[in-house]
């Protein structure tokens, strides 16, 4: 079978890494579009200023939902009928997103766009499957290059589209596209049965004994918690001052989030690196550079054009950071136990979505109640929380390869 040939190969081609990855991209954005519009959907769905950022919060729960109790299934499923069906719950989610007429309508498609848009994370590990040990870390950076571009691109691509053609155009698209995708997926996808050895109950029951049982994923997780909740933060509350500070419109605010695009280079370069044994240093460094990227825009606030400079530079420092740091972590847990892979990695995605979603939540309220000035501190006091307790790793305990 060709199934069979493809995963005895032990090398992922070329061309089979590149559809995992932009299908990986195209997947993810679906969980940030409306990171931007929360403006206009608010406006048409009756959505409350101080619950807007409940938008984002509420699609990122619904991902964390699914990473809990859909990814552990490649463990025991066939890999390509799971994608196949949970990207079809995505199409619908997206289409009653576009035409939703009141905000509770809204608010439940957005938690079954971040349930289906799992996928993302049953393509990820499925792409290790197929790639030999030496692979792996190169493997991972360059299908997570697609990921995070997926998550970069989303905002100013929802953002320009909206502009031309209003906010519920950029959620048809993205139901149109997906569609293909599944189509071809369907179609492309070598079948991966893995043997089942435990039934789904136990199968959930289980991840409270590999968190217990795995102190390097609770590590990473909590790593990039604190990061990505800083990464959520910023991007929830600069479209905000941008517009209020800056004066930017929708289009000025697209131009600006393609500058985080950058960003995305640092996953296949930490996922080279990771493979020379530099994981533990680039860990490290990566939290500096979040604390830093945040400590910058705190000290200079004025509405200069320097302090818009600034942004522009911690948009590509904090998104570096970020993106570095969760290939390496990636490349830790897929190590860990092949048998359980999508168990590790469900947990791993899940706990540092709870640190985005609360992120963003911290970002609409700060700003709210505090501003830029308060919305800042706290993006500095999250990667230094992961920072000191970076600090405290034990070399033979808790060592990253």
């Amino acid at each position: 079978m060709q199934s069979e040939q493809v995963m005895k190969g032990n090398r992922i081609s070329g061309w089979m890494m590149f559809l995992l990855a932009a299908a990986c991209g195209l997947i993810v954005a679906n969980l940030y579009y409306a990171q931007t519009l929360v403006g206009p959907i608010s406006v048409s769905t009756g959505i409350s200023s101080t619950a807007a950022g409940f938008i984002v919060t509420l699609t990122q729960i619904g991902y964390v939902v699914g990473l809990l109790f859909i990814v552990p299934l490649i463990d025991i499923i066939e890999n390509r009928r799971l994608t196949v069906v949970s990207l079809m719950v995505t199409v619908g989610a997206l289409l009653a997103a576009a035409f939703a007429p009141n905000a509770p309508l809204f608010l439940t498609a957005s938690l079954f766009i971040g349930i289906g848009s799992v996928v993302a994370q049953i393509l990820v590990p499925y792409a290790t499957y197929l790639a030999s040990e030496e692979q792996r870390g190169r493997v991972v950076g360059n299908v997570m290059s697609g990921l995070l571009l997926g998550i970069m691109f989303a905002r100013p691509v929802a953002s320009l589209l909206t502009s031309i053609w209003g906010w519920q155009a950029v959620f048809v698209l993205s139901a149109i596209v997906v569609t293909l995708l599944t189509v071809l997926l369907s179609r492309i996808l070598p079948e991966r049965r893995p043997t089942p050895s435990v039934t789904y109950g136990k199968l959930i029951v289980s991840l409270g004994s590999l968190l217990k049982q795995t102190p390097a994923l609770r590590r990473r997780a909590l790593y990039q918690a604190c990061l990505f909740g800083a990464f959520s933060l910023f991007w929830t509350v600069v479209p905000l001052r941008l517009a209020n500070d800056f004066g930017m419109s929708q289009q000025g605010i697209a131009l600006f989030a393609l500058v985080g695009v950058g960003g995305a280079v640092a996953a296949p370069i930490a996922g080279r690196l990771a493979d020379k044994g530099w994981s533990k240093w680039l860990t490290g460094l990566a939290m500096i550079i979040a604390v830093l990227s945040f400590l910058l825009i705190y000290l200079f606030q004025s509405h200069s054009t320097f302090a818009l400079i600034l942004l522009f530079l911690s948009a590509i420092t904090l998104d570096m950071a970020v993106s570095g740091n969760l290939v390496l972590g990636q490349r830790v847990i897929y190590s860990l136990g092949r048998e359980a892979r999508g168990r590790l990695n469900g947990l791993f995605m899940s706990i540092f979505f709870v640190g985005g979603a609360i992120g963003s939540s911290l970002g609409g309220w700060s700003y709210a109640y505090g501003g830029w000035n308060f919305a800042s501190i706290i993006g500095v006091v999250l990667p230094l929380l992961a920072l000191l307790y970076f600090l405290t790793e034990k070399n033979k305990t808790e060592e990253i390869k």
